[in-house]
């Protein structure tokens, strides 16, 4: 997932995204994204809910 922040949000957002199980990588980035999530389900139903109530 590419993740877009506000200046100065990139390293607060990307230790939280770091404590949800589903994300497996989490890299802070330079350039038109700030934050790079890899992150692992095993149904898109679950990707749509983790999404949902854990990232957005």
């Amino acid at each position: 997932m590419l993740i877009s922040c506000k200046i100065r949000k990139d390293e607060s957002i990307y230790f939280k995204l770091c404590k949800i199980p589903e994300i497996k990588n989490c890299l802070i980035t330079f350039g038109s994204y700030d934050i790079v999530a890899e992150f692992e389900t095993t149904s898109s139903e679950e990707m749509n809910e983790v999404i949902s109530s854990k990232i957005r």
